[in-house]
């Protein structure tokens, strides 16, 4: 079937904030005298559930509050991500699917206002039909968001395209039977997502050029 529905993730994807999150948790690890980590050790270490993450950081989460933490963390965020850019091409990619007729929502692990907000700071509302996150800060799945996204709307799954960064992303994807397009450069290292046996693009205009003239043509 051809695709006619692009389902975006947010986080290093279509928002370039890898950096901004690794100065975040960089600040937490210092506050705690932990090692702090690169944008290439982040990429490689950062998994979901994001608390295995922080266990591998060497958090102490039976020490610590883990609601307390990730507020700190947020807090944080807030203010390295600040800046943080759309991805290279993100505003020409959109312009070119909408103009195809090919409608656009997106999926994410972050809590839905502060998804919101960040959209609505990056003025790219008008491109998406449906916004879909989570209920808390804690970025744990979106397996089960994903599916209240097809049995809120109208979507239909078979011509329906997951676009993200993440092995997670790749995940839910086969959890909601659709095929999945992963973008390297964001917050996972392509050694670890070449494992998911999804198609890899490095920039968005190699996103658009997969779905029109690769292995999903309209």
């Amino acid at each position: 079937m051809p695709i006619r529905h692009v389902i975006w993730d947010w986080n290093g994807t279509l928002l370039d904030d890898a950096q901004a999150c690794v100065d975040a948790i960089n600040v937490l690890l210092e506050r705690r005298k932990l090692p702090t980590v690169t944008c290439e050790q982040y990429r490689d270490i950062f998994d979901f559930p994001v608390r295995n993450y922080y266990l591998k950081l060497g958090f102490n989460l039976e020490m610590e509050d883990w609601h307390s933490l990730t507020l700190e963390y947020h807090e944080v965020y807030a203010v390295t991500s600040a800046e943080s850019k759309l991805r290279p091409g993100t505003i020409e990619t959109l312009d070119r699917f909408r103009s195809d007729g090919i409608s656009l929502s997106v999926l994410s692990a972050c809590e839905m206002k502060l998804l919101l907000k960040m959209i609505g700071e990056r003025d790219i509302f008008d491109y998406f039909v449906h916004l879909y996150g989570l209920s808390n800060l804690y970025a744990d799945s979106k397996v089960s968001l994903g599916h209240a996204m097809f049995d809120d709307t109208s979507l239909p799954r078979s011509e329906s395209l997951l676009v993200g960064d993440t092995t997670h992303d790749a995940e839910v994807a086969a959890a909601l039977g659709i095929p999945c397009l992963l973008m390297t450069g964001g917050h996972q290292s392509a050694s670890k997502l070449v494992g998911c046996n999804c198609p890899l693009v490095p920039t968005m205009a190699a996103v658009y050029r997969h779905l029109t003239e690769a292995m999903l043509p309209l």
